[in-house]
């Protein structure tokens, strides 16, 4: 079997609840989509539509804004699997733009794992974490070591939103056997429908080449945006595989034999 790891403000999350189970199954049961919709937590535009789309989905919430606890609640209610959106420093970019709790290269180790722990707890019902931003954080080895340990406590997986090619989460994830992810295919980086349905398309023609899919789209600027593509989508996507959280996309991966190139 072919495995693709993927990660998104990508798309699809873990079914909780009975409502989200009596939607239209998929065809396939041997092809999945993880859909994670990152940025959540500061009443962004799309949250309300997102939440309340008709697949599971992993929904990625930001610590210490004024709605992280309200939509984490929200979305696991209605079924979603909760991550936490932990805050990260890019190459390029203010520092203030990230927002509270910040993980930034010139903090302390000590520093790095209070923020960490307190991000956690912060956000209800989390089951694992990724990256917003965090192109310079996820390169620094000695950063994504302790965050990774703190993970590896916690009993937390890691996706990876690969917003850099030199990211050292998945060495680091295999040496400390972390369970990770890694994003494919982001659905809005572009803010226009055009855009956004030509990602949308792209995951339908992955889904016929791929066993395994992770992407990632957000609220906020083009939340609403997105929504609306990805509630025109998910009728197409279930007709070819089996939308998913991430929890159940790695322990499938997990019962494949290596699949990480461990002895």
């Amino acid at each position: 079997m072919k495995v693709i790891i993927a990660c998104m403000f990508i798309l699809f999350v873990q079914l909780h609840s009975s409502a989200v189970a009596q939607t239209t199954g998929p065809i396939s049961d041997e092809r999945q989509v993880a859909i994670v919709i990152d940025d959540l937590g500061n009443n962004m535009k799309g949250t309300e539509e997102i939440i309340s789309l008709p697949i599971p989905l992993t929904v990625a919430v930001m610590p210490f804004l004024p709605t992280t606890k309200k939509d984490a609640k929200l979305a696991h209610k209605n079924g979603h699997e909760v991550i936490l959106h932990l805050p990260m420093e890019p190459i390029a970019g203010k520092k203030s733009w990230l927002g509270p709790g910040a993980i930034t290269t010139d903090l302390s180790d000590e520093e790095i794992r209070k923020r960490v722990n307190d991000a956690i707890d912060d956000v209800p019902h989390a089951v694992g974490m990724n990256n917003h931003m965090g192109s310079k954080a996820t390169a620094d080895e000695r950063v994504m070591r302790i965050i990774l340990e703190v993970c590896k406590e916690r009993e937390l997986y890691y996706l990876d939103s690969k917003t850099t090619g030199k990211s050292v989460v998945a060495t680091l994830a295999k040496e400390l056997r972390v369970p990770y992810l890694e994003n494919e295919l982001f659905f809005d980086e572009q803010y226009t429908i055009k855009h956004i349905l030509k990602q949308a398309n792209l995951l339908m023609s992955r889904i016929d080449q791929d066993d395994e899919i992770i992407a990632i789209g957000h609220v906020g600027i083009a939340g609403e945006k997105t929504a609306s593509v990805l509630k025109q989508y998910v009728p197409l996507v279930q007709q070819k595989a089996d939308a998913v959280t991430l929890s159940e996309l790695l322990i499938e991966l997990e019962t494949i034999p290596n699949f990480r190139g461990e002895n």
